[in-house]
């Protein structure tokens, strides 16, 4: 005999202006990205001095760089003089020093302003005041992680939370060594989604017996629609099938597993949300890193690394291809099925639902409410079903 309560079996989801408006996606980027601590690439990237890589924070350009000294800096990538941006491709290498192609105002790799044309004709240059603006950066599981926000408490307080809802804290994820594994392939895709649309769907299974046949004859506990693709608390994952081997569109295990992990780890598929904009798959013989590029209200980049063992990569005969078709294939699935439901949201008649399978996405809507800090102003576009309902949830 069932159990009857009073929770409701259908819970709605958020109206569609929150993924189709701009003036909710501009509130997005100055409450929550400029506010949290955002990944924005690998730390082995900028391996050597004067390397460098660029990503956007909210509306900030950012300029990540290797110093002299080995440290990783991230400054606000614009000159002090008139403001030019300094940077402009996605990665590369500046050499010694940072110099504007405008004026030739110059920096050293630690951000000190080191020169300028006819600087001893402009005595009130002082050039400890003029340096390029730091911003926090912080190393963590091979990656690079910025806070324009210089009150935010440290990135542990942002992750560790969210580590233990998830695996029950960090034991599970140092097992995999993140920090010590190679780049083999990174694929970057470009979604015509709002990035909480992808948040949404990695947190729920519901959608997983429809459109992931891959993925669930390699996980057949995805099939019931229930449960989450970013696990249950207290460190409970996914287990293969039992003829697969491994994480492969073959079902074939053709690397040994990474160092570190336990004999219960063999057969185990973990997959982590770190809110607002990185997820993590584990599974025994490497790890795929997504990290997530909000672009607009409607298009997301989503930027995708598969990570080997070191020693593993450098065999001969490594090929990574059949680990990387069984995601990619997964990704482009997910992906498509977002940009349907982002057309549909501009609809003025879309009032979604979340079904009891996918209630979780409720903790989802909690942290954004919360970090959002109250509805923004809607612009009122038609179709966006902003305005009244932008409180709803």
């Amino acid at each position: 005999m069932g159990t009857v309560t009073d929770a409701p079996s259908l819970v709605p989801a958020l109206p569609g202006g929150y993924y189709t408006d701009p003036a909710v996606f501009e509130a997005e980027k100055r409450r929550i990205f400029e506010r949290s601590w955002m990944c924005v690439g690998r730390a082995d990237a900028v391996p050597q001095p004067g390397r460098f890589l660029r990503a956007d924070v909210g509306d900030e350009s950012v300029l990540v760089v290797r110093g002299r000294d080995g440290e990783v800096r991230a400054f606000r990538n614009l000159c002090r003089h008139r403001g030019a941006r300094l940077c402009t491709d996605e990665s590369g290498t500046v050499g010694n020093s940072i110099r504007c192609v405008y004026h030739a105002w110059t920096y050293g790799l630690d951000g000190r302003l080191i020169a300028a044309p006819n600087m001893r004709r402009i005595p009130d240059l002082v050039k400890e005041d003029y340096g390029l603006h730091r911003l926090r950066a912080e190393q963590w599981q091979g990656y690079v992680w910025v806070s324009l926000d210089p009150d935010a408490p440290p990135l542990a307080a942002q992750v560790e939370p969210q580590l233990a809802d998830r695996l029950g804290g960090p034991a599970v994820l140092d097992r995999y060594g993140i920090d010590r594994l190679g780049t083999a392939t990174t694929i970057v895709y470009e979604v015509e989604s709002n990035w909480k649309s992808i948040i949404e769907n990695f947190t729920e299974c519901y959608h997983c017996p429809t459109i992931h046949p891959e993925l669930t004859a390699a996980l057949p506990q995805f099939r019931s629609g229930y449960g989450s693709i970013s696990g249950g608390g207290g460190g409970a994952g996914a287990t293969f099938a039992e003829d697969v081997e491994g994480f492969s569109l073959s079902g074939k295990a053709a690397r040994p597993r990474l160092p570190g992990l336990l004999a219960e780890d063999d057969r185990a598929f973990h997959g982590i949300i770190l809110r607002p904009n990185a997820f993590i798959i584990l599974v025994p013989d490497h790890v795929a890193f997504f990290r997530l590029e909000p672009q607009g209200p409607g298009h997301t980049r989503v930027v995708v690394d598969w990570l080997f063992d070191r020693e593993v990569m450098a065999a001969d005969g490594f090929d990574p291809s059949d680990a990387v078709a069984i995601l990619d294939i997964t990704n482009r699935q997910d992906f498509e099925a977002c940009r349907r439901c982002q057309l549909g949201m501009r609809s003025s008649a879309y009032r979604g639902v979340l079904v009891p399978a996918e209630h979780i996405i409720g903790d989802f809507y909690s942290y954004y409410l919360d970090a959002l800090g109250g509805p923004p102003a809607a612009s009122q576009q038609p179709g966006s079903a902003a305005g009244s309902e932008m409180g709803a949830s």
